[in-house]
């Protein structure tokens, strides 16, 4: 039972309640740089689909185009189609609560702007992030000052998530995020039409502040500006720190990020914590057993809201079947020995589910998520020994190669298996042809082409960019990420920035040697020794005065300040100063462009 086509339910709510849209569509930064182009994805998804384009994709996109100002219910506002996800604004006694400002300050700001003038200059009285992903937060200095007294909200564990992922693993999530998102593709019936999830992430700068007040537990009522909140904790759903709330003065439910109008990811194409389908569903079946019943709406930080009590009570039904169903199925599979990949390769979903728009994989994808599922129970490994250490790319392609007569009959059976409609394993022999000769014009030729048509025919967002970045990249040389997490550091906890440190440190090149600093920070009051020791940069508070090569008496803010290599000016030292700069010295700044599709 496929979804209907002709349904124009979804196009009806994307465009329900809508004031007023940015004119011109485009957010640029101080300097001139468009950071967003609303007016460019409206416009490459105008008219009939192409055959480029995969028609649900197509559907999708249009839906995700749509831009501006939104009332929600009375006092509720949404500003929608101006960066991946949606900011949030309720009216409150004096001011305004922002709930997700979006991944960057210009678009968060001009948001903020679009909603003043037409609502009036009310002043910010609270912020929310819902959860600990950057585009609920990064934007936040778009909407308050870094110095703000306005109190910040967010789910318990918060700030280590968002460090987790946008810091620690952040150089390579970038990068990969380029293929994630294709905000480095021409937006087009080509190129990119989003994610799926909304349209693509904006270009802008990118900070957070630092929460002020955690929420703990389901049930927690809090009131800001008059605005009375009941907040639900969803931890490891689609953040491992997220949370829904309900608004009981305006009958409105917000479901954060955890029932939008797709299948979400279990594991992001860019790589992330794997996420339980199992208590995404349970949290799910709470949000609706706490207030379904009593919502006469239902909005989340991507997508449109949902009317009615009886609508959106059968919306979160479905959403809590969805992942519910990934779940039981892929373990009852994997109870009967069949791996990830074969899993994912016949699954077939419940009619029920099939028929609605809303589950189809325009972000995440069945194929993925089962192969999530079964990574969070069994891991890598499939349990077959011949799999349990395989040669890496470039040794495998070589062999792959060698094993098919040489690199150019690897190459004309690619193409053989690209012209019989086998673009899956056409894809892998000349991924190992490339990998095994990277200047042969042929191999990468090939792989471009099938790149490129598996893309267009992909239903998933995120599965399109991912195939036409890497067709982009076969033959021309590697995106760099335009997003970088620096804006973060001012709210990380020392530990934090010290393990942002350590993970820089090049082990071998430290093996053998030995240094220590302690460092005594004088707003906080906490003392910290370092030890550099068989490689590994150890770091700890500590109570005690054990002699160090160095000891440095400073702020935070001149911590962060030295580290930058803005100098030392107003901090003590005592001891040999060379200390820092041999530590700094073997530290290693990330790769913004590795390389992916090649060697």
């Amino acid at each position: 039972m496929p979804a209907d086509f002709s349904d124009r339910t979804d196009f009806d709510n994307a465009n329900r309640g809508l004031i007023a849209t940015l004119e011109p569509a485009q957010i640029r930064a101080d300097d001139g740089r468009v950071v967003y182009d609303a007016a460019g994805f409206a416009a490459a998804t105008t008219g009939d689909c192409p055959d480029t384009v995969n028609p649900s994709l197509w559907r999708q996109a249009q839906l995700t185009a749509i831009h501006g100002l939104f009332e929600v219910t009375a006092g509720i506002y949404q500003i929608r189609g101006y960066d991946l996800s949606n900011m949030t604004i309720v009216e409150g006694d004096t001011g305004v609560v922002v709930i997700d400002p979006l991944v960057s300050a210009e678009c968060a700001s001009a948001g903020l702007a679009l909603y003043r003038e037409h609502r009036g200059d009310r002043p910010v009285s609270a912020v929310i992030y819902t959860h600990s992903h950057i585009d609920h937060f990064g934007g936040v200095l778009g909407v308050v000052d870094a110095d703000t007294d306005v109190p910040i909200i967010a789910p318990e564990h918060f700030l280590e998530h968002a460090v987790s992922e946008n810091v620690y693993a952040g150089g390579a999530m970038l990068r990969r995020g380029m293929y994630h998102t294709g905000m480095v593709l021409e937006v087009s019936a080509t190129g990119t039409l989003g994610a799926g999830l909304g349209p693509s992430t904006s270009k802008g700068s990118v900070g957070l502040i630092a929460p002020t007040l955690d929420i703990t537990h389901t049930g927690q009522e809090e009131t800001f500006d008059g605005v009375r909140m009941i907040f639900q904790v969803t931890p490891g759903t689609e953040a491992p720190s997220e949370m829904n709330f309900y608004f009981p003065d305006h009958r409105a439910l917000c479901l954060a990020e955890n029932a939008t109008h797709n299948l979400h990811n279990l594991l992001t194409l860019r790589g992330a914590e794997v996420r339980d389908a199992r208590n995404w569903s349970r949290y799910l079946a709470e949000a609706i057993e706490m207030f379904g019943y009593d919502s006469d709406v239902a909005f989340a930080s991507h997508h449109w809201p949902t009317w009615g009590t009886d609508e959106l009570i059968g919306f979160i039904t479905e959403q809590r079947d969805l992942y519910a169903y990934l779940h039981d199925q892929t373990l009852r599979q994997l109870n009967r020995g069949l791996t990830g990949s074969e899993i994912a390769e016949d699954f077939p979903m419940p009619p029920a589910l099939d028929a609605a728009w809303h589950t189809h994989g325009y972000y995440g994808s069945v194929s993925h998520n089962v192969k999530a599922i079964y990574q969070r129970y069994l891991g890598w490994y499939d349990g077959n020994p011949a799999h349990l250490w395989q040669h890496p790319p470039e040794a495998s392609g070589a062999r792959y190669v060698r094993a098919l007569g040489g690199i150019d009959a690897a190459v004309a059976k690619a193409t053989e298996f690209a012209e019989e409609g086998d673009l899956r394993f056409a894809a892998e022999l000349a991924s190992h042809a490339v990998f095994a000769e990277p200047g042969h014009a042929g191999a990468r030729e090939v792989l471009e082409n099938v790149l490129t048509r598996l893309g267009f025919g992909s239903e998933c967002a995120t599965w399109r960019n991912n195939f036409l970045v890497g067709a982009d990249e076969v033959n021309g040389p590697p995106h760099p990420a335009d997003v970088s997490a620096a804006g973060m550091a001012t709210a990380l906890t020392i530990t934090q920035v010290f393990d942002s440190l350590a993970i820089r440190i090049d082990g071998p090149s430290a093996w053998s040697v030995a240094a220590s600093i302690r460092w005594h920070f004088t707003d906080s009051g906490d003392t910290y020794r370092m030890e550099l020791s068989n490689g590994v940069l150890i770091h700890y508070p500590t109570r005690r005065s054990d002699p160090a090569d160095l000891v440095v008496t400073l702020t935070k803010a001149q911590l962060l300040g030295l580290l930058a290599g803005s100098g030392t000016d107003g901090i003590e030292m005592d001891g040999d100063p060379k200390t820092i700069s041999t530590i700094v010295g073997l530290t290693g700044d990330p790769d913004p462009a590795f390389t992916i599709v090649t060697p």
